[in-house]
């Protein structure tokens, strides 16, 4: 009878963990900037799966070092373009735009549509959610919760921008008008979670919208979850 128990409880236990790694979206990552001619495709491609993709968690990071180069992207942030060196760093690969990152442990050349969803599929399969996270966004403040579970990563409240259309006047996309999606217009670590439930409250971030990720020591993205308006 007790081993039926144990087993019962062991089923249960792995839908559990199922379900969570079902429900957490994927993070993609695109490093992106409007000076950048070859950026356009990949925006494309990131506000799509913004319409379409409730799995995934779509933000868009415009980088900062093009912005000598004939026009200043007025949604650069320096915080963008150090977390995408982060990213090289451990790829080996450098900074270059633009770049998608799927989970923190891929990246990609962020046009290549085939590629992408091969990568999102793969992360979504792999499952990776050390715990569960919700997040409710309440006028301005955020209150966010993660579950208990192996592991530990850093907290990070992300603010972002559903949608601008950017009418570009010099550079290499001057005279264009570009629409963008899940603009990103800030990022900061907020708490530590090392394995225990954990609950924080935090001062909304800079953007209409907010998500909350947790980051493990090797950069990789083992929770994620839209923080939404209560």
């Amino acid at each position: 009878m007790i081993s039926r128990i144990f087993a019962a409880c062991t089923v249960l236990a792995s839908l559990s963990a199922a379900a969570v790694a079902a429900e957490r979206p994927v993070v993609v990552e695109l490093f992106t900037s409007e000076g950048c001619s070859s950026c356009p495709p990949a925006d494309a491609y990131l506000s799509e799966l913004s319409r379409e993709r409730r799995d995934v968690l779509p933000l868009a990071f415009h980088v900062t070092y093009w912005n000598s180069l004939g026009w200043t992207d007025p949604f650069s942030l320096a915080a963008a373009t150090q977390r995408q060196s982060r990213y090289g760093a451990r790829f080996g690969d450098g900074s270059y735009t633009p770049e998608l990152v799927v989970d923190g442990r891929k990246g990609l050349v962020g046009s290549e549509r085939g590629e992408a969803e091969a990568a999102i599929a793969t992360a979504r399969h792999a499952g990776l959610t050390a715990a569960s996270v919700t997040a409710t966004r309440q006028g301005s403040a955020v209150s966010i919760n993660v579950g208990g579970g192996r592991g530990s990563g850093r907290v990070i409240l992300v603010g972002y921008d559903a949608q601008h259309h950017t009418a570009v006047g010099r550079g290499e996309n001057g005279g264009r008008t570009l629409t963008e999606s899940n603009i990103v217009r800030s990022i900061r670590a907020i708490g530590q979670w090392t394995g225990a439930p954990l609950t924080l409250d935090a001062a909304a971030p800079a953007g209409e919208k907010a998500a909350v990720l947790i980051e493990a020591p090797d950069g990789s993205i083992i929770g994620a979850a839209r923080a939404d308006a209560s």
